[in-house]
This record gives C-alpha cells, structure tokens and sequence, in this order.
C-alpha cells in the first residue's frame, strides 16, 4: 500500500488530545498487549473458545498485517497476510497465542503485487485481494486469487484459482475486498481521501478472461479495509481515523452509524464468526488485534438489520468519537494540507 506521507503527524496529532476510552486502545495499552501476547490472548480466548477479546500477532515474519478474515472450521483462527511478502504466503493465527499455526503458500498466482485484504467466501473458501498499488504504480489491472481452506492446519502449498480485473472507469488504488458469505459475489471498495465507491463484480468470475467491476454505490470513507458479516446483513468499513457501517440491503447500501478505531496504521478488520464482535488490525510487528462489539447490535441474532439507536450512530467506542472528534478533523485537514504540499515538491 502507500503510505500517506504525512499520516504520522496527524496521528500525532489526534493521539496528543484524543482521551482514551473503554472502546479505543490507548498508546500505552498497545505497548502493554505487545509485551503480553500469550497472556492476554490465552485470558481471552480461555473466558469464550473464540478469542474475540483481541490478541497480538507474534510472528516476526508479519510485519505488514493488511487484511483479517475470521475460520469458520477452524474456531479461534485468523487468516492474515502482508502487504508485500518474500512469497504468496497466508498465515493461520491463533488468537489463543497470537502464534501461527499454519503458513499457505499460494500456486499458480505468479508474483503478488500488493496483496491487501483477505475473505472468507462460502463453502470456507479464502479470498485474496492483490489490488493494492503500492509505491504509487498504477496497475492497468488487478488479481484476485481463491483457494480452499485447508482441513488441516499446517505449513502446505495449496494451489488458487487467479482472477484479472478492471475497472470501468479506469485503474484505482484499493485495500477492501468482499465477499458475500450467502452469493459469493465480489465486490471491491476503491481507496479515496474524499470517499469511494463499491464496485460490483460480475455474478461469477472468470479465470480465463477479465472480470469488469463497476461502481455501484458511494462509500463515505478513506477506506483500508471492510468485511460483511456473517449473515450477510451488514457491512463494515474501516480506515485511518474512523469507520462506519452499513445496512446491506441487496446492495444498495444504507449508512446505519460509525465506529472507532484503534490509533495507528489501521488495516484490516473481520468479524468474529458467531457475527457478535468486530476485529480492527493494524500494521507493524507485535501487531494488536482489537476486539469491539458488533454495530447495530448482534447481527447474527437481528437478521432485519434494524439498528440500535434513534440515529445509528450510538456505536461501540461512541465516547471517543465525541471526545476526539475535533481532533481527527483537525488531524484529517493537517494530513491533506501535507500531502498536497509534498505533492508540489
């Protein structure tokens, strides 16, 4: 992915009056977590199977976290990847240990690019999203690669299915890919400062031609990732400063309220896969995975999709929103004043 350069000052900026609450983990309970891994992953996932309290990934060789997506077979294990590896490699975490149980390695796919974001399809099938356009390339196309979940979890190569896709109008950065669990139709969100759009795929891909997807619906968010919920009834998205989440509604997406996010590189985010809590990742090495209720309620036990205030935005972490607002405003505008002075350099 590219970084924007001047995301370290403005996250600066919204951490120095940003107050730290019950929902947003603080700079100083990050370090904690990463110094803890087992111990708080192990507490976790001991109260409830799952691990939905949060972990830290431990493994030294992920480095650049860029999309999550939770094992339905495999309970308690994450699905991560970095951005740009040594190889077309995926990795089972346990959110136990925070300890990788498994590395994948993908064939048939050539080089990876700038892998960015990570599914869980229907009938447990990975989806991978190279979509990325990292060092500011503009790719003329992009991949997607699918793979079956394996039974077993242990270090294997598994051969995938690779798709090529473009855009109607023209090529685009982006780091969010989803699939619905109930179609498994693709859809991806482009990645703009200003808001981007969901773009639909064809109802089936290709893998021997190139699969066209169009923009469908506005999203209104810089986006780093999104994922569906188990149900399929909602979806979630998430960037730097913030996310929101959507009622699905056949696609024509309506914006039901937001959510907080950890501080820092924000890159991925999944849901548990009993549909009651929402998993932020971030990059960096000892990487913390946080854990946040689901939005609007649970969505696996409300399948109408109502949410769960007056106005939708009565979310998980709502207090730090109020409290930091003014703050990543203020942050958002120093970034966007950077960027456009460093673009005239």
């Amino acid at each position: 992915m590219r970084r924007p350069s001047a995301l370290l000052a403005g996250l600066l900026l919204v951490g120095v009056f940003t107050l730290p609450t019950a929902g947003t983990a603080s700079a100083a309970g990050a370090a904690s977590a990463a110094e803890t891994t087992s111990a708080a992953g192990t507490a976790s996932a001991d109260a409830d199977g799952k691990g939905d309290r949060g972990f830290t990934i431990s493994d030294p060789r992920i480095t650049e976290s860029s999309g999550l997506a939770a094992s339905r077979q495999h309970p308690g294990i994450y699905w991560t990847h970095n951005d740009q590896d040594t190889g077309a490699y995926l990795y089972a975490v346990d959110s136990a240990t925070g300890r990788t149980v498994a590395r994948i390695t993908m064939t048939g796919v050539g080089t990876p690019r700038d892998v960015e974001a990570i599914q869980m399809g229907p009938d447990n099938e990975l989806w991978v999203g190279d979509i990325g356009d990292n060092d500011g390339v503009t790719w003329p196309f992009v991949w997607i690669y699918k793979l079956p979940e394996p039974k077993v979890l242990k270090d294997q190569s598994i051969r995938a299915t690779q798709y090529v896709v473009k855009y109607t109008d023209g090529s685009r950065d982006a780091e969010s890919l989803l699939v619905h669990p109930k179609t498994g139709r693709v859809y991806i969100i482009d990645k703009q400062e200003d808001g981007g759009h969901l773009y639909e795929g064809p109802a089936t891909l290709s893998s021997s031609g190139t699969n066209v997807f169009k923009p469908v619906k506005p999203v209104d968010l810089w986006a780093t990732d999104a994922a569906f919920s188990p149900d399929g009834q909602r979806v979630v998205v998430r960037g730097y400063f913030g996310g929101i989440w959507y009622d699905w509604n056949g696609g024509d997406l309506k914006r039901g309220g937001r959510i907080s996010v950890p501080l820092g590189q924000g890159e991925s985010v999944s849901y548990s896969p009993d549909g009651t809590k929402i998993l932020l990742g971030m990059e960096g090495a000892d990487s913390v995975v946080e854990a946040q209720d689901a939005p609007g309620g649970d969505s696996a036990k409300s399948p109408s999709g109502s949410g769960s205030s007056a106005d939708g935005d009565s979310t998980p972490g709502g207090d730090t929103i109020k409290v930091g607002g003014v703050a990543v405003v203020v942050g958002i505008a120093l970034l966007l004043g950077l960027r456009r002075l460093f673009r005239r350099r």
